[in-house]
Order: C-alpha cells, then sequence, then structure tokens
C-alpha cells in the first residue's frame, strides 16, 4: 500500500502524488472499498480515485534516484523488440506502455529508432505507428527520469547520451 504524499506512476497518467486514501460515496461503488486520491503532477486540475486492491492498471512507486542511474546504465544492455508484422508490433507497443515498466520503454525506444533509421536509409518515411510508439514512450520514460534526477525532460535525451560518452571515456583511458 502506498503512503500519502508519495510519488507513483499511474497507468498512461503518469507521475501522481497520493494526496489521500479514502473512501468516496460515489453511486456503484462500496462504501467499504478504499481509494488512493492521485493528483497526477502534470494535469494540477485533474484528480484520480483508484481502488488501493486495484489489478487492471499498474500502480507502482516512482524510481528513485539510484534506479534512475542503474537504468541508465542499463540501457545499451536492454534488447530491442522485433516483431515482422506492424499490427502485431502495435499490440506489443500498447501492452509494453501499459505495463509501465521503464525497461519496456526503453525497448520501445530502441526499436522504433533503429526502425526509423532503416526505413530512412531504403528512402521511406518511418511509419506512423513506430512515431507514435516512440513519441509517447519517450515521454513517459522521460518524465519520470526528469522527475527523479530533478532535470528538465527535454535534458533527459543529452544527459543520456553525455552518461555514456564519459563512461565510455572511463573504459578507454
Amino acid at each position: 500500500m502506498f503512503e500519502i504524499g508519495e510519488f507513483v506512476i499511474y497507468g498512461l497518467n503518469g507521475i501522481c502524488r497520493v494526496q489521500d486514501i479514502t473512501h468516496i460515496d460515489m453511486a456503484g461503488s462500496s462504501k467499504d472499498t478504499l481509494y488512493y486520491l492521485l493528483l497526477p503532477v502534470n494535469n494540477a486540475e485533474c484528480k484520480v480515485y483508484v481502488p488501493v486492491d486495484n489489478d487492471k492498471v499498474t500502480v507502482r512507486k516512482v524510481l528513485t534516484d539510484k534506479e534512475a542511474w542503474e537504468l541508465i546504465d542499463e540501457i545499451p544492455k536492454i534488447d530491442e523488440m522485433w516483431v515482422q508484422n506492424d499490427k502485431q508490433r502495435e499490440g506489443i507497443y500498447k501492452t509494453a506502455l501499459k505495463t509501465c515498466d521503464c525497461r519496456e520503454l526503453v525497448r520501445i525506444i530502441k526499436t522504433s529508432y533503429t526502425r526509423k533509421q532503416e526505413r530512412l536509409k531504403q528512402g521511406k518515411k518511418a511509419t506512423a505507428t513506430d512515431d507514435k510508439y516512440l513519441k509517447q514512450a519517450k515521454e513517459n520514460l522521460y518524465s519520470e527520469l526528469a522527475f527523479v534526477l530533478g532535470k528538465e525532460k527535454s535534458q533527459m535525451e543529452e544527459l543520456i547520451s553525455e552518461h555514456f560518452r564519459i563512461k565510455q571515456g572511463e573504459i578507454i583511458s
């Protein structure tokens, strides 16, 4: 169970602060059911009520600073997704996004980016599916990393690239 004041990732709503744990008086809901009142960080006017025993949408704690850096270090080792059929790929991307697993987001980013580069080399455009899920995966991943590391989301791609340039310099030296 999460505590009031904690930050969590809630499905595709992203980072939310647990404002309260309460019962709600609403038609169709049990008076005995406890709910988290979540306030999305990026939408101050939104309130989300989620049953504490929710098993339909992923709710997890945000990464810690240490976990964020471990994930960044692990990025080169995370495999891409390879599915030939575009319809199946979209389903796999959707499923991966719903897990709210940062490693799955990295897999989407790496796969979409690689596919885009390959298509450009062939004189083709990137597919709308790859572009859509690349954008969403970056949004979700970079938002969480930026929040945890105290950076701007717009800085995350460069921060990750710079991190690897430094690490490679350490290994080569």
